[in-house]
């Protein structure tokens, strides 16, 4: 039974891209704020540069969010609390259950991850203005492992798959990753 409802688990784990946070491109800056972008002349700048900068702060925050996912995952942790400050929910709260399942079957994330992530919709008119972003996680080199004796979890297994995520502004300025899936049906 215990091996049903871990392989559960890691299925859960490995659908939420949180669930794999990754290492290689983490800045560990916290979500960029929204800046007060204006030329010289007191005019609103122009769109190019609303834009630039709505990509930037939604890139840093998925790379927060992927750091802080993965330290989370490390120390079994699901209450870190530099998930809050790259995730709102609904994505807040599925991190953190995955985080809590693997830690309640004595299983962590360790290894690295390889993440390329770019911006494949900006919808600034919204309300709330979001930011589409892509990535091609390559997972091989990242294992969900029982903590006690180091072995790898069966069906925890690598390759390289598609995962989107979406960063939302909120009122407060902060961009913050509140969608995200890993597409395992779909390589790269």
């Amino acid at each position: 039974m215990r091996g049903r409802q871990l392989r559960r688990a890691v299925i859960c784990l490995l659908a939420v891209v949180a669930a794999v946070p990754v290492t290689a491109c983490a800045s560990g800056q916290e979500a960029a704020e929204w800046p007060a972008a204006a030329q010289d002349d007191g005019q609103p700048a122009a769109p190019d540069v609303d834009r630039r900068a709505a990509e930037k702060a939604a890139l840093d925050a998925y790379s927060g969010y992927l750091a802080a996912s993965r330290t989370a995952s490390g120390r079994s942790d699901p209450r870190a609390p530099e998930l809050s400050r790259f995730l709102a929910d609904p994505l807040l709260t599925r991190v953190q259950l995955s985080i809590r399942d693997a830690k309640e079957h004595g299983a962590v994330r360790t290894g690295t991850l390889k993440s390329d992530p770019t911006v494949t919709a900006v919808s600034l008119d919204a309300n709330p203005a979001t930011v589409e972003i892509q990535d091609c996680l390559d997972l091989t080199g990242y294992r969900l492992i029982y903590a006690k004796d180091k072995r790898v979890v069966p069906g925890s297994g690598g390759g390289r798959h598609l995962s989107t995520a979406t960063a939302t502004r909120y009122p407060d300025g902060r961009w913050l990753i509140n969608s995200g899936a890993l597409h395992r049906d779909q390589p790269c």
